[in-house]
């Protein structure tokens, strides 16, 4: 005797019942397995699709930033006005001054030039540059190394 497939001639009439809904009952969840498989596929593809979106935003933004530092480096104000058109600094003269004191990829010179100009919002950036350095507890000599320092970065 095969137990499991027993000849129908061989169970009761309650047997067969209960046969036919443990049948019933796998077919439901093998058609749930199904439908969580295509919603756990549908899943990931959305997944890889918004990776492929980021990867994409990412590298447009760094394009960006690339073009912003040429442009900088050849006309700061035209530089940091790119900068702000396209999002990737705000006019707020705080973030101006940490983007420069940053200075990454930033011609040195160039840096100079923008806050030398005598226009008044340059003059703003220039005081929240000079407050972006730590000149606490340290002697004129020590100060001007750190500056020295920071040039060379």
């Amino acid at each position: 005797m095969d137990l499991c497939h027993p000849e129908p001639a061989e169970l009761s009439s309650g047997e067969t019942e209960e046969l036919q809904r443990i049948k019933w009952h796998r077919k439901q969840l093998l058609e749930d397995i199904q439908k969580l498989k295509d919603e756990i596929a549908d899943v990931f593809a959305q997944i890889d699709c918004f990776e492929s979106a980021e990867e994409s935003r990412m590298a447009q933004k760094e394009k960006e930033l690339c073009t912003g530092r040429k442009k900088f480096n050849m006309d700061p104000a035209k530089g940091i006005q790119y900068f702000i058109e396209h999002k990737l600094l705000t006019p707020d003269i705080q973030d101006i001054a940490r983007f420069l004191y940053k200075g990454e990829g930033l011609n040195k010179t160039a840096i100079g030039t923008y806050l030398g100009e005598r226009d008044p919002v340059n003059l703003q950036v220039l005081q929240a540059f000079v407050d972006c350095h730590e000149f606490a507890n340290l002697n004129l000599v020590q100060a001007l190394r750190v500056v020295k320092t920071k040039a060379k970065v």
